[in-house]
């Protein structure tokens, strides 16, 4: 038996040259720079949010720097021979630099909240500068961090310590010199537990605006008359009005609300037997024969949506006819087709769930939609039909009316749009003005530092801060104008901190109540701020639980595209808020249908619920950052301003010379004639008769006759 030899054994290394190896490193470490810098700008998928969200919890604010420590490392292999000194020196400065961050930013051990957010200088920050404070201080320890830091710099550019002193002293002159602001580099946000319990008094003074004289000449054209805009400098209305503007004794800066003053998640939706609701759906439709192929199904917090593609031939009608049968056999009221859903060559049959689930406001804010929005004036709506968080710019809609029965979700969707605003803008930025003649939702939300007046409930209160409003209106526009800005975004881009402009959102929680006290006011005023405000950062909230076309009328339609509606009890009143059907359709408790200028169709959506409780917390941490600034907005004259033309005053008008010479040319006077020759609206075209009988011109109106002419050419 013969043994095969087997030969010598060849083994082979490979073996790489040193500098390959780390040039291979070098490019490895650039490629993970190249990731979390993508990452951080939301521009790697999926994976870029956990790398994101993974980085802020480990280096806070300052995870944009990671790219630069990676590609200094990088630099620092690929040298040869590679300097070690430097690389230890590279990580110890980073390391120090995190912890002094977070020292400073969150002294005395604040700030396990802050790390949870991605602020401060995350875990790794704290998990440093915390043990080092609870030893020696506060002091001591920024002490020991900053020397750190020198012998880091020493490490890493093979200098002295008197040379890094002397390199600093340049370096400190030439930012001097350029005029960087280096006392904000470390500005300290405000985080729970660190106000005082009683905020110091605000101080209002009053400072002269200046303005050029084409924009003084362009205020007079479209503001109001003297007597309306004449007031006492002790009038923070009159003032705001006549162009001066309110400077607070001290900017409270950006508030960081903590989410623990809200509720955590709520309950689950109970969706049912999701396989044999498919199959009944798929036999119904077969009886009557619709052949349907079942796609996928989406668990909501409200309804189950089950796709169905049709079959060729199949015409969309006949399925949609068959809601009431689908809805017997399914032994479930009211559901709702959606043929075709957007964006997908299927049909969705939204049935509703055995148990409701609750959509709490913070999961949405802690939710990855709510880190990637791009806008201050974004505001959280709900969740959608496939339970994804949904969320809408303000400022692109750019104003809301939302609409629905009694109990049915409308003041939770304002209080939510509400808290959802003041999570994430300063009083500096955002101001508040709210009104509510129900007396009942909105005071809650009096005595804090957003509000530019206690919440008003009183009807002839409400003209009047519509007045202030258009007043507030023309005078944004004036500096808009002066300034060479076509918004208020780029007005505040160009303007100082302390010379920038607030948004200012008015919020209405019961419409009808106005409309049946002082229809015209309103309604003209309302229309005029929805065409004109949305430049200037003034956006409009309306809510209404009577939606009948005398409180939504078909100009405020017109002029405000974005609107929810909640349940309601009839197809009409569906389509006097929506212009189509479906609101009837819905199942009460938050169950909404929203649509806007940028959706084809209405887009349902199960409310996010924030609770009285909640609300409270919320109000009353904000009371204890600091005391409002409030700008009384009393009656001014009686003189309507809200007429399309533009403004009068009580004893005269700028068309008045030109109403008598037009009336003693025709030999007539009506408002009809004035309508047409001077190209105003009847309500001003009244008003100018008015003025012209009080001056004995003309004579008292006769019915449908014109009215007497009391002056001839020669006596005018």
């Amino acid at each position: 038996m013969s043994r095969k030899r087997r030969g010598p054994r060849l083994e082979k290394k490979i073996q790489l040259p040193q500098q390959t190896r780390r040039e291979i490193g070098m490019i490895f470490l650039f490629t993970l720079a190249g990731l979390a810098l993508l990452a951080y700008f939301n521009l790697a998928g999926r994976a870029g949010l956990f790398i994101d969200s993974a980085l802020s919890g480990l280096l806070g604010t300052l995870r944009p720097l990671l790219p630069l420590l990676l590609i200094a490392i990088g630099g620092l292999l690929a040298k040869s021979p590679p300097r070690s000194l430097a690389l230890l020196g590279l990580i110890i400065f980073s390391i120090s630099l995190v912890s002094l961050t977070h020292l400073i930013q969150y002294p005395g051990g604040a700030g396990f909240t802050a790390v949870e957010q991605g602020l401060g200088g995350g875990y790794l920050g704290l998990f440093i500068a915390y043990p080092l404070y609870q030893l020696f201080g506060f002091w001591a320890t920024a002490v020991i961090l900053v020397a750190l830091l020198f012998i880091a710099l020493s490490l890493l550019a093979s200098a002295s310590f008197i040379q890094l002193l002397h390199a600093l002293k340049q370096l400190l002159r030439y930012c001097m010199a350029i005029g960087i602001p280096l006392r904000n580099i470390f500005a300290k946000p405000r985080i729970s537990g660190e106000y005082d319990e009683k905020p110091a008094e605000q101080e209002l003074r009053f400072e002269e605006h200046p303005l050029d004289a084409a924009s003084k000449e362009d205020a007079a054209d479209t503001a109001q008359s003297p007597e309306t805009l004449a007031g006492d400098e002790s009038d923070p209305s009159a003032a705001l009005a006549s162009g001066l503007k309110i400077l607070p004794r001290k900017r409270l800066g950006r508030i960081e609300l903590p989410l623990d003053l809200l509720e955590k998640n709520g309950s689950k939706p109970v969706s049912g037997n999701i396989r044999a609701r498919q199959e009944i759906i798929e036999k119904t439709l077969r009886n009557f024969g619709i052949a349907v192929e079942m796609g996928d199904v989406s668990v909501g917090p409200t309804v189950t949506q089950y796709t169905l593609r049709p079959a060729e031939g199949v015409k969309l009608a006949s399925i949609t006819a068959l809601s009431n049968d689908l809805a017997l056999a399914l032994a479930a009221h009211p559901i709702r087709i959606e043929a075709p859903i957007p964006g997908k060559a299927l049909v969705g049959i939204e049935v509703p769930n055995e148990q409701i689930s609750t959509v709490r406001l913070r999961e949405i804010l802690e939710s990855s939609e709510w880190q990637k929005r791009a806008s201050p004036l974004t505001v959280i709506l709900g969740k959608d039909v496939s339970g994804k968080p949904y969320i809408s710019d303000l400022g692109r809609m750019p104003h809301l009316l939302v609409a629905g029965s009694t109990g049915s979700g409308k003041t939770v969707c304002l209080n939510t749009i509400i808290v959802s605003l003041l999570y994430q803008n300063s009083p500096d930025d955002l101001k508040l003005l709210l009104i509510d003649p129900k007396r009942v939702e909105l005071p809650s939300y009096n005595e804090i530092p957003h509000l530019i007046s206690p919440v008003i409930t009183d009807v002839k209160q409400t003209v009047q801060a519509l007045r202030f409003a258009l007043i507030e209106m023309e005078r944004r526009f004036g500096l808009l104008s002066t300034a060479g800005a076509r918004d208020l975004k780029s007005y505040n881009e160009i303007k100082p901190t302390e010379e920038r402009l607030p948004y200012l959102i008015i919020v209405v929680d019961e419409l009808a109540d106005l409309m049946v006290a002082a229809a015209s006011e309103v309604e003209a005023a309302i229309i005029r701020l929805a065409q004109m405000a949305r430049a200037v950062g003034i956006h409009l909230i309306l809510a209404t639980q009577r939606p009948s076309v005398d409180v939504i009328t078909g100009l405020i339609k017109a002029n405000i595209t974005s609107r929810i509606a909640f349940s309601v009890a009839s197809l009409i009143d569906s389509r006097t808020i929506l212009d189509t059907a479906g609101a009837e359709k819905l199942l009460g408790r938050g169950d909404m249908l929203f649509i806007s200028s940028e959706l084809g169709k209405p887009k349902r959506l199960q409310g996010a619920y924030v609770s009285d409780q909640e609300i409270r917390k919320v109000v009353g941490y904000l009371r204890k950052v600091g005391a409002p600034e409030y700008v009384e907005i009393t009656a001014q004259t009686s003189a309507s301003i809200f007429n399309g033309a533009g403004a009068t005053d009580d004893d005269s008008d700028p068309l008045l010379a030109e109403a008598k010479e037009i009336i003693l040319q025709a030999g007539k006077a009506s408002a009809s004639l004035l309508q047409r020759r001077l190209k105003i609206g009847y309500a001003r075209a009244a008003r100018i008769l008015d003025l012209l009988e009080a001056a004995g011109f003309i004579g008292p109106g006769d019915g449908a006759k014109p009215r007497e002419i009391l002056v001839s050419h020669e006596q005018s």
